[in-house]
């Protein structure tokens, strides 16, 4: 039995990175897919667990190489998804989580059959600026660049499987392991339509609609 692939995405800010920490805590067989990147190492960040931190000269020759299932330049930065792991994982039954921007998750659409594409965001534009003031570690360009592109990446949303909506960290945490769970082939029918119920509210066809657009300077 095949593993399966979810995409994780979403604005710098929402909280992906901490979602994604506590749903491999929970969720059992999941692996998490280090991504590859030519940016800096952040404070608190750790090589090897967080991403692989390259020269924009290795990353070149990666891409050469074929080394990647996509890759994508990010605020100056590239970033590279890294293709033999997932696949190998995916073929022995091990589910694998990812967190890329929206450029990565298009380029993977038909790489990875059966992929789930989830995107997180929070409540509104207003707590997203906060987060990224609180935590300290963009000058003050970075942020106002990294909030330009705020509206064109909720637009982005409406193309996702689940839009989680990250109000709290620990409910918006177990809406994903909702959505994993109920990609289970091995669990029992029964359990796998409570989850399905329990994802309902959380599809991109129900919360992508004005309300949500407008908490994001979008009509």
């Amino acid at each position: 039995m095949s593993g399966k692939l979810f995409v994780i995405s979403g604005p710098s800010g929402s909280g992906k990175t901490t979602l994604v920490t506590r749903v491999l805590s929970n969720v059992e067989n999941l692996r998490f897919s280090i991504s590859y990147t030519t940016r800096s190492v952040r404070a608190g960040e750790v090589r090897g667990e967080h991403y692989e931190f390259v020269s924009r000269e290795e990353f070149q020759d990666m891409i050469g190489q074929d080394f990647f299932a996509e890759w994508a330049e990010v605020h100056g930065n590239f970033y590279g998804t890294p293709r033999a792991e997932i696949e190998e994982w995916i073929e022995t039954g091990v589910d694998v989580i990812l967190d890329i921007d929206v450029q990565g998750a298009r380029r993977l659409r038909g790489v990875f059959d059966g992929a789930v594409f989830i995107f997180v965001v929070p409540p509104s534009l207003e707590v997203l600026e906060q987060r990224l003031r609180d935590r300290k570690s963009e000058e003050e360009g970075d942020i106002s660049t990294r909030l330009g592109i705020v509206k064109e990446e909720v637009a982005c949303s409406k193309c996702y499987d689940y839009i989680i909506i990250n109000d709290e960290a620990y409910i918006a945490a177990g809406r994903i392991e909702a959505v994993i769970l109920s990609q289970g082939q091995g669990d029992s029918e029964d359990s796998r339509q409570r989850m399905l119920a329990a994802t309902r509210d959380s599809r991109a066809e129900n919360v992508y609609g004005p309300v949500f657009l407008r908490k994001f300077g979008l009509k």
